[in-house]
């Protein structure tokens, strides 16, 4: 279908016009209603779920493989793993602590079934 200029278009709306077919033809034009004001929404902030860590010592080696793990009051014994380590091979060991997450308790549950 060939695409009608401007020209051949406002031909036909003369023609309507002078027709009297110009008034059927012309869209009713429509009230814009006016827009409700909206009301600022809350800003909801994500609470975040606290996750209980504990704190343990970790001796490594030189490549940051992991070669032993002892718990926060045995500094000591980290230490003595790690010279021990060091004394064994060529390798540099060094103790660093690493926090790890607690495992949540399991809820009982507290309604008594009757």
């Amino acid at each position: 279908m060939a695409r009608k200029s401007r020209l051949d278009l406002r031909k036909e709306a003369e023609a309507a016009e002078a027709m009297g077919d110009s008034e059927e033809k012309a869209p009713a034009k429509k009230k814009k209603k006016k827009k409700a004001t909206k009301r600022k929404a809350s800003k909801r902030t994500k609470v975040k779920a606290v996750v209980r860590k504990r704190l343990v010592w970790g001796v490594f080696s030189s490549s940051l493989k992991e070669e032993a793990r002892f718990p926060y009051d045995q500094r000591k014994a980290a230490d003595e793993k790690a010279a021990q380590l060091a004394t064994k091979t060529k390798r540099t060991y060094f103790v660093q602590p690493i926090k790890e997450a607690l495992p949540e308790p399991v809820k009982a549950e507290t309604e008594a079934e009757e």
